[in-house]
């Protein structure tokens, strides 16, 4: 079963631990923010998916905060 984690440090520990199958970094995140999150994932051949802007993503993740970074986990 797979799950959507939304959150810089929660979507880095999930990379980390090798638990991750696709990620989302929104389009208008802070380029210094998430610079070392894709820099991660491409080193883990992570797809990234670049689609959406941060209220677009926190929608997708049910949040009502806006979110840079989102992961979906096996």
């Amino acid at each position: 079963m797979s799950n959507i984690m939304a959150g810089l440090k929660q979507s880095k520990k999930a990379v980390e631990a090798g638990n991750v199958v696709k990620s989302y970094v929104a389009k208008d995140a802070d380029s210094a923010v998430v610079a070392t999150f894709l820099k991660m994932c491409q080193r883990r051949e992570i797809e990234v998916d670049r689609s959406c802007d941060m209220k677009e993503l926190a929608k997708l993740c049910k949040i009502e905060v806006p979110t840079a970074v989102a992961v979906v986990t096996i």
